[in-house]
């Protein structure tokens, strides 16, 4: 059944953060249509696969939880692993199935994949829409976007997204997906000049600006698929005609990381706009801390 395996790191994780995307790529599949019409075979695969791993492992070396499934929820699989020599040091795996459709292989940095590859994600997920159902398909090339930024630009990722489990313990879900926070705050970056020397404080605060800004959110990347081929660049001109706040993932043309429920991003930016209320800079008046311009 599994052809290979993937973490979804992106070199941004936080430190006591612990939990984690376990991507398995699935053989024998000829379609993204497939990975959705079978899926709930592999999820009782996997799950008994697990079990056979819980009662041959011993309890003083891991223990392994297979969590409650969601009846309405039948394709999705998460699992607790913890040892008794790590104390309180408990993970959690969210496993997420993927059709090998890049080919069993890790693209090159900054190289784009076949547009055929894009035709064929377009046509199916228009037809079927299932439009964003099959990032989990091109975890490396959003591994590979984020990896490829500098070791700064990270370090105000982490910052951003320490702030949104901040949120996320107070408000509670639906929130914007973190992902998306992940990519606005490249985004923020971009429009600085994408020099490796920057503000961090600058940059948080234009993060938070953006986000206050949901409702003119418009933000795409061209490294892994473009406007050349007419059939891409047709679908990719309707994506950002939706209404805002659009965010497309780079490695993905049908995900919109703005997704389809503005509540989550009001909820967001509310809370945006009170840290900026008393962001605390030393040495600054944070009324007075210049955020970046940046193109909406």
């Amino acid at each position: 059944m599994a052809l290979w395996g993937r973490f979804s790191g992106k070199g941004t994780t936080l430190k006591d953060q612990y939990n984690a995307d376990l991507v398995i790529f699935l053989a024998n599949l000829q379609s993204f249509q497939d990975q959705i019409l079978r899926r709930e075979e592999f999820i009782r695969e996997i799950r008994q696969d697990l079990e056979v791993f819980r009662r041959c492992t011993k309890a003083d070396i891991f223990e392994l939880k297979i969590k409650a499934q969601d009846s309405s929820n039948p394709w999705v699989l998460s699992f607790l692993l913890s040892s008794p020599r790590f104390i309180g040091a408990t993970v959690e795996f969210n496993v997420l199935l993927a059709f090998d459709v890049l080919g069993h292989r890790s693209i090159p940095a900054a190289k784009q994949p076949d547009p055929k590859i894009y035709i064929k994600l377009i046509e199916e997920c228009t037809s079927q829409q299932t439009e964003g159902e099959f990032s989990s398909c091109f975890i490396e090339l959003q591994k590979d976007f984020v990896k490829r930024r500098p070791a700064k630009v990270k370090r105000l990722i982490r910052l951003v997204k320490r702030w949104y489990q901040l949120c996320k313990e107070k408000l509670g879900s639906p929130l914007p997906l973190q992902y998306a926070l992940e990519l606005l705050t490249i985004y923020a970056w971009e429009s600085r000049s994408g020099r490796s020397h920057f503000n961090m404080a600058q940059g948080f605060k234009t993060v938070l600006e953006l986000i206050m800004g949901y409702q003119q959110l418009s933000s795409y990347w061209m490294e892994y698929y473009d406007f050349a081929n007419p059939k891409i660049r047709d679908y990719l001109i309707s994506q950002l005609r939706k209404p805002r706040p659009v965010i497309l993932d780079p490695a993905d043309p049908t995900g919109n990381l703005g997704g389809s429920d503005p509540e989550r991003w009001r909820r967001l930016a509310q809370e945006a706009e009170a840290w900026l209320s008393y962001l605390c800079v030393p040495g600054e008046n944070s009324s007075h801390l210049e955020s970046w311009k940046c193109s909406r």
